[in-house]
């Protein structure tokens, strides 16, 4: 009996046949879970190239960007059922001083150190490349080598920044947040927003650009303005990125701007000559950070795939936002293009309800993982951060599958 059910299984792997949807979520960070911390944000999620899973995000002891907060990090080797106990990614020694910009914003205690937007590469030689900053002032390079279970002493890298100078004065600076890329060249991008610090919370008005290293990360360097903040661009911040078939890199950016839309630029080095930026009409921007990944696995015979998250909270069938309610951070949705982004004809709710922040991943056995912020109420973080696990045929309704 058992080998005539391995017959039937291996028929129905050679002939493609989808296998049956499914969708489970599991709350990896919950208010209450540690009393030592209110709110769980920011999350991030990759997978290494021996398959393990790192998902991450700020724990913040009372509540702001500019509050007591450490990164926390978990680790699956089990494509995302079970995880590890949460551990702080990184810590840098010596006294740490408060960027004075943010003591320009109300209730900020001087005496509180932000580690803050940390951003994860799994490199192909199974190196993950660490990124995070201090106080939104300082960066800092990190790597592991065993999957994430220890990380080299950080090194300070943010004189990388200074080259930004020439072209936009920042006082504040941030990376990512979530995942970022190495290109096929092996190049690895970051991208990064950049702020003079004068507006609200101190981290308006902003630029977003990228930084990259071609010596994996031993070196980094600036590349050039990708957004700048005009009266049609307003404040672009929160970046995301993906390499496209064709070799180059597409940014996908958060923004303040009254088309509600996000906003795309690309560049074929992922540095410099970046494209116009303009307005993806499919893709809703309540002011939230979004993730963006290709699905690729040895199954996917070679069709090209990307998958976007974000809260498409779009009330009006006609595209036009509500007033009121354009930008509720609520119904997180995951996209699909099969044209290199060109078209979005897929998209699926997640969470109905209020959900924030997200990062989108996809393991080597092909599950797609979206790890978001949940709650019960509205707000800009939920009581939790979510992992959905699903795969491509739930998303897709049966209609696709990897081996399509």
């Amino acid at each position: 009996m058992k080998s005539h059910l391995f017959l039937l299984f291996s028929l129905l792997t050679i002939t493609g046949t989808a296998a049956e949807p499914f969708i489970e979520k599991q709350d990896l960070f919950k208010v209450g879970d540690d009393s030592a911390y209110k709110i769980y944000h920011i999350p991030g999620i990759v997978v290494t190239a021996k398959g393990t899973v790192l998902a991450w995000c700020e724990a913040r002891k009372k509540g702001g960007d500019w509050d007591d907060i450490r990164v926390l990090l978990r680790r699956s080797t089990d494509d995302g059922r079970t995880w590890s106990a949460p551990k702080i990614l990184a810590t840098v020694a010596g006294p740490i001083t408060k960027n004075p910009f943010s003591l320009r914003v109300k209730n900020v205690d001087p005496n509180d150190v932000t580690y803050n937007n940390p951003v994860l590469i799994a490199d192909r030689d199974g190196t993950v490349h660490g990124l995070f900053c201090i106080e939104y002032m300082r960066c800092f390079y990190t790597r592991s080598t065993d999957d994430g279970v220890t990380w080299s002493t950080p090194v300070e890298i943010t004189a990388t920044f200074e080259t930004f100078r020439k072209s936009y004065d920042w006082k504040v600076l941030a990376t990512g947040p979530d995942h970022s890329i190495q290109l096929r060249t092996g190049r690895l991008v970051v991208p990064v927003w950049l702020s003079t610090g004068t507006g609200g919370n101190a981290h308006r008005p902003s630029v977003t650009a990228t930084i990259y290293s071609d010596d994996a990360g031993k070196t980094w360097h600036a590349g050039e303005i990708a957004v700048p903040c005009t009266d049609e661009w307003i404040n672009p911040n929160e970046t995301v990125a993906v390499e496209l078939a064709d070799g180059r890199v597409m940014l996908n950016v958060r923004s303040e701007s009254k088309a509600h839309r996000r906003i795309v630029v690309t560049s074929k080095d992922g540095a410099t000559h970046w494209s116009t930026p303009k307005f993806d009409d499919a893709l809703i921007e309540p002011i939230c950070m979004a993730g963006i990944v290709r699905y690729s696995t040895e199954a996917s015979g070679g069709k090209n795939r990307i998958l976007f998250s974000n809260p498409h909270n779009l009330d009006r069938a006609d595209g036009k936002a509500e007033p009121g309610k354009s930008r509720d951070r609520n119904n997180v949705s995951v996209k699909l293009s099969t044209d290199e982004a060109q078209t979005w004809p897929v998209s699926k709710t997640i969470e109905p309800g209020p959900s924030m922040y997200s990062d989108i991943a996809v393991t080597h056995a092909g599950t797609i993982l979206c790890f978001y912020g949940s709650g019960t109420k509205p707000g800009f973080a939920g009581g939790a951060l979510t992992l959905a696990r699903f795969n491509l045929e739930w998303l897709t309704d049966g209609k696709d599958s990897p081996k399509q």
